[in-house]
């Protein structure tokens, strides 16, 4: 690959802006508007792999398929993601090309229905901590554990959730055909939602399962695996700080792989479910011995590219 390769992972506010605007032509105004900001890297001669969210639109998803249960038959979670990744996918390939078409790019643009190969041994699953799909009743919540194996927890009074695992990703399934697409010059949406969950058995046969990876440890491991020059995570600041929303809150214009492992292990200064998770995928990423990454939000991506603002980790 002669270009820059950037892996770029894109979180929830580049989809949903807040609760006002979820409709699918909502999500896709939104989706038009992140990807203009990639289509300008693009334009100076970057290579790009576009990972994404896709949690609410998995809830969306699960709730119609609730709603629906009286009569339809419910829709499994694994499957759930790979109807977000592929509406999604297209929302983000057809806005690409659009921007292509106004700018004047040949570049084609595909959209890889991604699986994610986990360990059915990883601790996660004895434990499963990740709430999905809509409130319920006790009564509801006992049925399905007895029926449907699920695990089920109260949420502080306000009803009962099935929760399920997030392990940690351990192989793109389609990591050879994302390395095929890049290779031969096209911008490739992939590990949509961290990628839909499966595991293999002794044969090495795959079948999904009931689980949530975290999208920013996916696109990590994507960045390992593809070589990138520079991994991105864009996000709703367009910098990190430490002492967030404190007097002494202080803005991180570069920081060391040594520094981002102290500011994490602190346990002050990134909440986890929100900005530890994606320094921690960064760590990962550096550990691994990837040399740049950055954090910030989408309209930053081009200036932060140039240096001229953003959070970068660096060796």
């Amino acid at each position: 690959m002669s270009r820059r390769l950037a892996v770029i992972a894109i979180g929830g506010n580049s989809l949903i802006k807040d609760k006002q605007h979820q409709s699918v032509e909502d999500q896709y105004i939104a989706a038009a508007e992140t990807s203009g900001h990639i289509a300008k890297m693009i334009k100076d001669g970057w290579n790009v792999a576009i990972a994404h969210g896709n949690g609410p639109q998995v809830g969306f998803i699960l709730r119609r398929s609730e709603l629906a249960a009286h009569e339809l038959h419910e829709v499994p979670l694994d499957v759930c993601g790979a109807d977000s990744q592929g509406a999604i996918g297209y929302a983000l390939q057809q806005s690409l090309q659009n921007h292509f078409l106004d700018m004047g790019i040949d570049k084609p643009v595909a959209t890889i229905v991604t699986q994610t190969e986990v360990d059915a041994n990883d601790p996660a699953f004895r434990k499963p901590t990740k709430p999905i799909g809509s409130f319920m009743s006790e009564e509801d919540a006992q049925r399905r554990m007895k029926a449907d194996g699920w695990d089920c927890v109260e949420d502080a009074g306000r009803g009962w959730r099935r929760v399920v695992a997030s392990p940690l990703p351990m192989r793109i399934v389609e990591e050879q055909s994302v390395r095929a697409l890049i290779d031969a010059g096209h911008i490739v949406i992939t590990v949509g939602g961290g990628g839909i969950p499966v595991v293999a058995d002794g044969n090495g046969h795959l079948r999904g399962i009931a689980a949530v990876i975290d999208k920013d440890f996916a696109s990590s491991l994507l960045a390992t695996r593809l070589g990138a020059d520079t991994f991105i995570i864009s996000t709703a600041v367009e910098k990190v700080a430490i002492n967030f929303g404190k007097p002494n809150q202080q803005w991180l214009d570069r920081v060391t792989l040594a520094e981002a492992k102290a500011y994490l292990a602190e346990g002050i200064h990134f909440a986890k479910g929100s900005m530890a998770p994606k320094i921690q995928a960064i760590i990962n990423f550096l550990e691994a011995g990837g040399t740049h990454a950055i954090v910030t939000d989408p309209a930053s991506i081009p200036m932060a590219l140039a240096g001229k603002t953003g959070t970068h980790f660096v060796q």
